[in-house]
């Protein structure tokens, strides 16, 4: 029940599941004009706040750049890749595939291939009411995985959790039982924090090496060139934006409500 609620409830928060309602409400109070009215108002400044750039850069920019990555990284017994990063092989794809944060997978493999760790663990399990496949995320990156040329045998697999709490969990727990409470850890910059917390809470002590950075350096300082047609385009709301915002308070969300259940 923890998880549906998980994933239902801050659809209701995040600015389009947040604006629908209001503006379903302003729909109901037809009786009531200014009240109306004041729900249109703000159903369209929200949606125009969490579409324009300066909103969603800035909220991005807070969790990803909290842990940059490090110039010299150590090698560890193992790197531990978290699902999220793949589409399963289901028709017409011809195979399984990466999506935006497929950089995750990429990375870890590159990490492998230059000595940084012995293993590759993949960690991701399905959700049944919502997987296409009985495929798991942790199988689609470990079939990833060896076609970039990391062998079978280096790679461990984690495919029973259902969120960020089970990964960092059930993984930790796999560690131990080989000894291990160190780890590199490898998933979106944005997702980072919150998964940081959650391992050093299981007692594994991880060494972040982030991937899938939307707010680039140079993108940031674009933002600051006093170039009217260019703020203008900032300023207005667009649907990418609009994702990225989303993303962002989805990783706040997500933070609050695991330090209500005092998992952090």
């Amino acid at each position: 029940m923890f998880v549906f609620l998980s994933k239902l409830l801050p659809l209701l928060v995040y600015p389009l599941g947040l604006a629908c309602i209001l503006l379903i409400l302003a729909l109901l109070l037809h009786r009531r004009p200014r009240a109306r009215a004041w729900l249109v108002v703000l159903a369209v400044a929200i949606l125009w706040l969490a579409g324009n750039r300066w909103v969603g850069y800035s909220l991005a920019r807070s969790l990803e750049w909290r842990y940059l990555p490090a110039e010299y990284l150590a090698p560890e017994a193992v790197i531990v890749v978290l699902g999220g990063g793949t589409e399963p092989a289901l028709y017409p794809r011809p195979e399984v595939e990466v999506n935006a944060a497929g950089d995750r997978v990429l990375y870890a493999a590159r990490l492998y291939k230059e000595g940084k760790g012995e293993h590759v663990l993949v960690s991701g399990g399905t959700i049944s009411y919502l997987a296409e496949t009985s495929y798991s995320p942790a199988e689609d990156m470990a079939d990833l995985l060896k076609l970039a040329g990391v062998p079978a045998d280096a790679i461990w697999l984690q495919n029973d959790s259902e969120n960020t709490h089970d990964d960092a969990a059930l993984t930790a727990s796999m560690l131990k039982e080989r000894g291990i409470t160190r780890a590199i850890l490898v998933t979106s910059a944005m997702h980072m924090p919150r998964s940081v917390a959650l391992f050093q809470a299981q007692g594994i002590d991880v060494v972040p090496a982030p991937a899938d950075f939307t707010v680039t350096e140079a993108g940031w300082q674009k933002l600051f060139e006093p170039n009217l047609p260019a703020q203008i385009i900032n300023l207005l709301p667009n649907a990418s934006t609009l994702h990225l915002t989303t993303n962002a308070l989805k990783e706040y969300i997500g933070l609050l409500v695991y330090r209500l259940q005092g998992w952090l």
